[in-house]
């Protein structure tokens, strides 16, 4: 199978979309919206680790973290849909105060010295600087991309509601497919504009990169978002009109006691 799709990325890339879409819908169905919640937190981390990582598909160069990060597009976009708009934006805020953290603990461990006092001193060396190699980004770089994602993920939970109230509730697949494409165009024009053009105008005659390279690199990204959002309809209209009361245990944990009448009082 590792051969197989080494020589066949684009197979590998649709079959990861396809995995990261069903991991959604099977933390959904195993703990209803707290999976989702899980499902936010554990792609946004990921993708903060694949981010850089780049490669081709399609003929096209292209982020791997693209995958990870429109998936929660999708969860969030199913909260909204199941739960409301309440909790939509908590999602997002979630994922948001994991992404800082993991930024946040990952620098501070970067501040710790590799071990050079054991036979394992290359190998902690090594750990070290991969770690440094993925974390390593200017401080643009961070701030760029939360400022992106808080934006565009709480504008997409707008939209998506406000597709819905015009609809009267009808149309699932218009507010899914147009709050997140809207929103990904956003996301990408606020990250070029924050990120890049800045970055482009430093060192105007040897750039960190050109912007013209940037602007060709997030257009893919843009396209593999919209591949993406097409692809996650199915499996939103697959969970829509799941009952998930019996999952969703943490609003039956905080219930309140509902208040007992005098006479089930004296019957007791």
């Amino acid at each position: 199978m590792l051969h197989f799709f080494s020589t066949h990325q684009d197979l590998l890339w649709l079959f990861t979309v396809a995995i990261d879409l069903s991991l959604t819908l099977l933390l959904y169905r195993l703990y209803g919206k707290m999976g989702l919640y899980t499902i936010v937190i554990l792609n946004i981390m990921l993708s903060n680790f694949q981010g850089p990582k780049l490669t081709v598909i399609f003929g096209w160069e292209t982020s791997l973290g693209v995958i990870l990060y429109s998936g929660i597009y999708f969860a969030t976009d199913l909260l909204s849909e199941k739960y409301g708009k309440r909790e939509g934006q908590r999602a997002v805020l979630l994922g948001f105060a994991a992404s800082v953290s993991m930024v946040m603990m990952i620098y501070i461990s970067l501040l710790f010295l590799p071990s050079d006092i054991s036979k394992n001193a290359d190998l902690a060396k090594n750990v070290h600087d991969a770690i440094g190699t993925i974390f390593n980004f200017t401080p643009i770089f961070v701030f760029g991309s939360l400022l992106a994602y808080l934006i565009t993920q709480s504008f997409d939970v707008w939209i998506f509601h406000y597709i819905k109230e015009k609809t009267q509730g009808r149309h699932l697949w218009l507010r899914n497919n147009a709050s997140t494409i809207i929103s990904q165009a956003l996301d990408t024009v606020l990250y070029t504009v924050v990120v890049w053009w800045p970055l482009s105008m430093q060192n105007y005659d040897d750039p960190m990169i050109a912007l013209q390279v940037a602007f060709q690199l997030a257009m893919v990204k843009y396209f593999f978002k919209v591949i993406i959002a097409l692809i996650d309809t199915i499996f939103i209209y697959w969970a829509r009109n799941w009952d998930m009361t019996d999952k969703d245990w943490n609003e039956s944990l905080h219930a309140r006691p509902v208040p007992q009448s005098s006479n089930e009082q004296r019957g007791q």
